[in-house]
């Protein structure tokens, strides 16, 4: 019923997407459907799927073997000079017709029984390099999902510290022109304004930067306008109620890798034993042979009348017919598979080393990966608590400058340490965010549909 809905939504999603583009309206998208739709129609996934595809094809390739084979073939033969058995005398049928059919039937063939395990293991390669190509998907959307929001919630920023600026450069410009301020805090005031700009258009650029590379990995056209939905704080939210750390590195893509790796090698090892042992094949024959009738009334001795011969068929047809069964045993190989033998399970040490080896790397990766995820969450809440307190700073001292204790000094200076917190706060949630996407990526979490 899930994959029904997952469908569903994806239909709707690319008509939106379509009726978008025609109308010039703005594609609304959560960050569920986003991810839904880079697993439907991202080249790189389909890639990976047609590639599990392929693998089931070859798979029916080798379970073809296992069928009967029937083939069937038709000869025709014209004696240009037929041969001799002495001087004057040849035998033989000018024309000769020959139509016949084969069957064969494996009875037991332990080789083919130990290649279709090996492609069953070489599918479940092929899924877990899909699966790979999932968690890596889902990894880049999230990413790009949050750039995004980071950036319209820096924009949000900014866009207050301009207007809160603007509010101070018109009431200092009323004072200045009132004789309760001076000139040089009239001036401060509009460069406080002016540096804000630049940051303004830098960060709206950044918006349409992070949204055309969202929009890549959805495989949605450059024309389309697209709208996320959701705020950082609510994500951040979201993942620290569900804030639970594991060390399980069985579901890793790499580790999962190598182990389907070493399943294949056992197959294979099977396989090359399997090659020791005899096989028996059925098969049956027929063929249905006509031949044209050579005179031989003057070889008979009369014995044959003429007007006898000329009742008989112009040519004379056989069908021979036979059955058996074939058995192949190999005996002596030249050390060939034994040596074929002793390179796979050195193959295998190899692996095994390789495996070990690479779950230290994989358990040092979730260390890390933890580290950073408790670094960004301290900052993360030690930003919020920066927030607060710059928040009433600069509360504090537009007051005192608009009760005339103040400097326009002190007023700017704690308007940009606020602004700069904010940035900052939402930046620590970004980085909280993405590590955290980091560790599930680490430990090879799939994406799940919520009901």
């Amino acid at each position: 019923m899930k994959k029904y809905l997952c469908l569903i939504c994806m239909g709707l999603l690319s008509l939106g997407a379509a009726s978008a583009q025609q109308a010039g309206e703005v594609l609304t998208l959560s960050i569920d459907e986003a991810i839904e739709l880079a697993l439907s129609d991202n080249p790189t996934v389909k890639v990976s799927n047609l590639e599990i595809e392929r693998y089931d094809y070859v798979r029916k390739q080798t379970l073809a073997s296992l069928y009967p084979s029937v083939d069937v073939s038709a000869q025709y033969q014209l004696a240009i000079r037929r041969q001799e058995m002495a001087q004057g005398f040849s035998f033989g049928g000018k024309n000769t017709f020959n139509v016949g059919g084969s069957v064969s039937l494996p009875l037991f063939v332990p080789a083919i029984y130990e290649q279709l395990k090996m492609t069953r293991t070489q599918m479940e390669s092929a899924v877990e390099s899909a699966r790979a190509t999932r968690i890596d998907m889902v990894a880049s959307v999230r990413s790009a999902y949050y750039n995004i929001l980071l950036a319209e919630q820096s924009l949000a920023v900014l866009n207050e510290a301009v207007k809160t600026t603007e509010q101070v450069v018109e009431n200092t410009k009323s004072l200045y022109e009132n004789g309760l301020a001076s000139e040089y805090d009239y001036l401060t005031a509009q460069v406080q304004l002016s540096n804000l700009k630049p940051q303004l258009l830098q960060t709206e650029n950044a918006i349409g930067l992070t949204k055309l590379q969202l929009k890549m990995f959805l495989s949605i056209p450059e024309n389309v306008d697209i709208a996320v939905v959701g705020t950082l704080d609510g994500f951040r939210d979201q993942v620290l109620l569900s804030e639970e750390y594991s060390y399980n590195i069985e579901e890793n893509t790499t580790i999962r890798n190598l182990d389907i790796q070493s399943n294949m090698l056992k197959h294979q090892e099977r396989l090359i034993q399997s090659s020791r042992m005899p096989s028996i094949v059925a098969f049956g024959q027929i063929s249905y042979i006509g031949q044209e009738r050579v005179d031989l009334s003057g070889l008979m001795g009369g014995g044959m009348s003429r007007a006898s011969a000329d009742q008989q068929s112009k040519f004379w047809w056989q069908y021979p017919i036979s059955v058996g069964a074939q058995v192949s045993i190999p005996i002596f190989a030249g050390f060939k598979k034994t040596n074929q033998l002793r390179e796979v399970r050195n193959q295998m040490s190899q692996l095994n080393m390789q495996r070990e080896y690479a779950a230290k790397g994989v358990l040092l990766q979730v260390e890390q990966a933890i580290n950073t995820l408790l670094t960004a969450r301290e900052t993360m809440l030690s930003n919020e608590l920066t927030v607060e307190q710059a928040e009433k700073a600069y509360n504090i001292s537009l007051t005192r400058y608009n009760a005339g204790a103040g400097t326009i000094l002190e007023l700017n200076s704690s308007q940009l340490t606020l602004t700069q917190a904010q940035l900052s706060y939402s930046q620590s949630i970004y980085d909280y965010l993405s590590a955290y996407a980091t560790y599930e990526k680490t430990l090879g979490k799939d994406y799940v549909v919520e009901e």
